[in-house]
């Protein structure tokens, strides 16, 4: 079953470090989707799904639809892996 990970992102130097983070630990199982906030997405469909997922700061990890609560701190590969992600 095919895991669905969101990363949202500034594009900034504290989010590219977490996004290089979940591309090493995801696995043939993650799809991973970014939205970097600061291009916008096409249709707004970063800043629609932010509010769907009460996203307030970034990097934010949504992962099966569910925002990691670790997104309030720094985001490590524990929680990563706690989350699924790079788990066959």
């Amino acid at each position: 079953m095919k895991r669905t990970v969101e990363i949202f992102t500034a594009g900034c130097p504290v989010c590219d470090p977490v996004v290089q983070l979940v591309k090493e630990t995801s696995c043939d199982n993650c799809e991973i989707t970014i939205y970097d906030l600061v291009k916008q997405c096409k249709e707004k469909t970063c800043t629609d799904k932010m509010r769907q997922y009460g996203i307030n700061r970034v990097p934010s990890i949504v992962v099966n639809g569910k925002l990691l609560d670790c997104c309030d701190r720094a985001i490590t590969k524990n929680d990563l892996v706690r989350a699924g992600i790079g788990q066959a």
